[in-house]
């Protein structure tokens, strides 16, 4: 009897401290996992999108009244918007050789203001369109901001800044993402812009278009209702019903090939 219970003991002892062994290296294995930097996320939301398949693309799609088609291919592009005014057809197109106009497919000459609105609003459609694929063009700052929840969602919050080296006409712009941790697609995003007076949006998600394995999405497009609310306080606007919709993006006809 003597013997069967000092047995049972020593099982017993060595049962607690394999289970405490364990919980030990649990522990120790959990303390060594890193949160994700801005930098992962982005990437992850990149492979997530499809985006990083269009590096070598032909994508067009009509936004509003005009085509838009977009050439991509190692590095080399070429952004194009066409449009009709008065019977006659305007195509605009922008590339790493710089940026030139064409009525009726003959060049014209535009000044040096216009050249910059007209490169201002083709570049903007182009880098919207295709979100998140730009997010790592050279010229990005990336600040991971605190996580949040909207509606019930977690998000990663990401903000966007850009250098002044290669960060386009619009390098004082200032965006930020709200990241779904399930997926890791943008859900939403706002932007400070100083043209034209200046000011904040907002946008949500509205309808996603998986064309060839690849993500584009459509958005309500928002205002606060008070000019004092910042950009990074709008995901809790939009909660609160502070924000006022002003438009919407709607990509039309999409197109993808694949070079």
């Amino acid at each position: 009897m003597s013997f069967q219970i000092t047995y049972s003991n020593d099982h017993f002892f060595k049962y607690l401290i394999h289970i405490f062994l364990m919980c030990v290296l649990i522990i120790s294995c959990n303390s060594k996992i890193k949160p994700l930097t801005a930098q992962q996320i982005i990437d992850k939301s990149i492979i997530s999108s499809g985006v990083d398949k269009l590096a070598n693309s032909s994508l067009s799609f009509d936004f509003r009244k005009d085509h838009y088609t977009a050439t991509r291919n190692s590095g080399d592009y070429i952004f194009s918007r066409r449009s009709k005014r008065n019977n006659s057809q305007i195509e605009d197109q922008l590339s790493n050789s710089g940026f030139k106009r064409l009525l009726n497919s003959k060049l014209i000459t535009v000044s040096d203001s216009m050249e910059s609105k007209y490169i201002e609003s083709v570049n903007s459609v182009h880098y919207f369109s295709t979100l998140p694929y730009s997010l790592n063009d050279k010229a990005v700052k990336k600040k991971l901001l605190n996580d949040v929840k909207i509606n019930g969602k977690d998000y990663y919050k990401i903000e966007i800044s850009f250098s002044k080296e290669n960060g386009g006409i619009d390098h004082e712009d200032v965006f930020v993402y709200w990241i779904s941790k399930t997926d890791f697609k943008i859900d939403y995003l706002a932007y400070k812009f100083e043209v034209n007076g200046g000011g904040v949006r907002f946008r949500e998600v509205k309808k996603e278009h998986v064309i060839n394995g690849v993500c584009f999405f459509d958005y309500n497009n928002f205002k606060p209702k008070n000019s004092n609310i910042s950009l990074s306080s709008l995901d809790k606007a939009y909660e609160n019903d502070k924000l006022t919709k002003v438009s919407e993006i709607i990509l039309k006809k999409i197109e993808l090939v694949f070079n």
